[in-house]
């Protein structure tokens, strides 16, 4: 890659990976990282790929370099925390890509060529405001992408290109869905970040933003901190899967003494319309606090975190069904979440690189078995297999 130079690192008994692209998100709140490598010490199932294929060995060449199988990996790191981000980038030489398996066979066996790399694709607001910290740190320039391409060029790519990512949310069930890609737009895109943005997108390329809150990630960690002491994003939300917002929200059933809100008047002289508000579904977020003579020491911090949660939950909510109805969606939509969900801006810088030339016809995601619905916890961030072009960089 032009600018690139290239150093020989002896690497015994090494971790790093063999080779390395780095994108960023760098949000308000969060720093998302997404690295493509072929790690040595994770290799392939071939069995569940293509078994021509080694995870250590060059697919095949193209005339502009030769494709790799691999991984993505995906990371993220506290904004107020960034020096964590930047030791971790360091400690793993992600600001370097390897080139033994690039055509450039090393001399010894112990010994990887590695490429310093100036550049890093990078979007976010972060990624203006830390310039001069990576460039101070790790001697990288961070190449900036545009923000709102960068989610839905990584949306498009998950939901094209790998099978069980998107999924419905019923009843505290997870279905997976398999997308249509004949019929994937137009749809809504709901990023939820320190604040809240709504783009329609019509196709590769083809997006507006029509509608936004700032009630979103940072109003969660941001009130959640204040009112349980909490210290960390991951904390907090963990902490509010633990509580119980029944405690402190009115629900329809307090008011109405435990009965549904089904039925209301319309008129003196017409009959009541159909309402169908359950006893169960929220009147007031926070709205048993009002009446109880309690203070906030006296609250568990799992129920506090909880309701938050579903307050700011429920608004971005109602605010993106409003735009399901500008968008013209004529009731036929329906809300899909992503499994790699915080990473689209990443993603989509990460393809700013054009190094993605092809996927597995059997993409799986580690945790994935036998192509069955995905097994473990969402927050696991699963690694994504893909082969990618890599290059040769211009030697000065």
């Amino acid at each position: 890659m032009e600018g690139d130079r290239i150093e020989e690192v002896r690497l015994v008994h090494s971790p790093v990976d063999e080779i390395s692209h780095l994108a960023l998100d760098i949000g308000g709140s969060l720093i998302k990282m997404v690295y493509f490598s072929t790690s040595r010490e994770q290799p392939i199932d071939k069995t569940q790929i293509n078994a021509s294929r080694d995870s250590h060995a060059v697919s095949r060449s193209s005339k502009d370099g030769h494709l790799l199988n691999g991984r993505l990996y995906f990371l993220k790191f506290e904004t107020s925390k960034i020096n964590e981000c930047l030791d971790f980038i360091s400690s793993k030489q992600l600001h370097y890509r390897g080139l033994q398996h690039c055509g450039f066979p090393a001399s010894d066996k112990n010994i990887i060529k590695l490429t310093f790399s100036t550049m890093v694709k990078a979007t976010g607001g972060g990624a203006f405001k830390f310039a001069d910290l990576f460039k101070e740190k790790l001697g990288i320039s961070l190449d900036k992408v545009e923000e709102m391409s960068s989610l839905v060029s990584g949306a498009n790519f998950l939901l094209k290109a790998v099978p069980s990512e998107a999924f419905t949310y019923v009843n505290g069930q997870r279905n997976y869905v398999q997308i249509d890609h004949n019929d994937l737009y137009p749809y809504l895109l709901v990023n939820i970040g320190s604040g809240v943005s709504m783009i329609k997108v019509d196709g590769d390329g083809k997006y507006e933003r029509v509608s936004g809150t700032s009630v979103g990630g940072g109003t969660f960690w941001g009130l959640g901190k204040l009112l349980t002491k909490c210290k960390s994003f991951d904390d907090l939300l963990e902490m509010s899967h633990q509580g119980n917002n029944r405690v402190i929200d009115m629900l329809v059933g307090d008011i109405y003494g435990g009965m549904d809100y089904l039925k209301v008047p319309v008129h003196f002289l017409v009959t009541w319309e159909q309402i169908g508000l359950s006893s169960t579904a929220i009147a007031s977020s926070f709205g048993k606090a009002v009446s109880e003579n309690r203070e906030l020491e006296e609250y568990r911090p799992e129920d506090v975190a909880r309701s938050l949660l579903r307050m700011i939950s429920n608004n971005i909510g109602q605010v993106s069904s409003h735009k399901l109805d500008f968008c013209e969606s004529k009731g036929e939509a329906k809300a899909m979440f992503l499994r790699h969900e915080g990473f689209l801006g990443a993603l989509g810088a990460f393809m700013n690189y054009q190094l993605v030339e092809e996927f597995p016809d059997t993409i799986h995601l580690a945790g994935e078995k036998n192509r069955n619905p995905l097994v473990g916890d969402l927050n696991d961030n699963g690694v994504i297999e893909c082969c990618v072009q890599a290059r040769p960089a211009v030697e000065d």
